[in-house]
């Protein structure tokens, strides 16, 4: 085994890819050969040497691609969400979105018009006091105060208050 030791590595090395892999089937080799018995004579002792580390070598590729799917399983599993809503929680989304919708229809002027040109039509607070000829600072007191609102609407409280 030690005459053949490089061609061993060579030829499992192909097989598992990795050299690190390879030393590690041609160690489990060794301890595979020291543990021979004469009770069954070998009649070509090179042949059964490759032979051993090709079956070596596949049975640690085969583990390593269980152990890989096992891992990617696992993975799946625990990254697998199920982002799927039950009804309590659709009814629950659908009410507090009514709630916001009418808080948001219910936002005095010039709040609401501000409030929309802000957050749905993207506009600056710079264009928009531009625009209605106030100043940003009065922009961001409105937009606070919509936030502010919405926000009691959402979470169930007074949105008045």
């Amino acid at each position: 085994m030690i005459a053949e030791r490089s061609a061993l590595l060579r030829r499992v090395q192909r097989v598992v890819g990795d050299p690190a892999d390879a030393e590690e089937v041609v160690q489990s080799m060794w301890l595979k050969v020291q543990g021979l018995t004469d009770a069954s004579p070998i009649l070509s002792k090179r042949a059964y040497l490759f032979r051993l580390a090709r079956n070596l070598a596949l049975d640690m590729r085969r583990s390593q691609q269980r152990r890989g799917r096992l891992a990617d399983d696992v993975q799946h599993l625990l990254s697998e969400n199920d982002d799927t809503p039950g009804q309590d929680r659709i009814l629950d989304s659908v009410l507090v979105l009514e709630r916001v919708r009418q808080a948001a229809l219910a936002l005095p002027e010039p709040t609401r018009t501000i409030f929309r040109l802000n957050r749905f039509e993207g506009e600056s607070h710079k264009a928009i006091a531009t625009r209605l000829a106030i100043s940003t600072t009065t922009i961001e007191n409105h937009i606070r105060r919509a936030l502010e609102v919405l926000a009691a609407a959402r979470d169930g409280g007074d949105p008045g208050a």
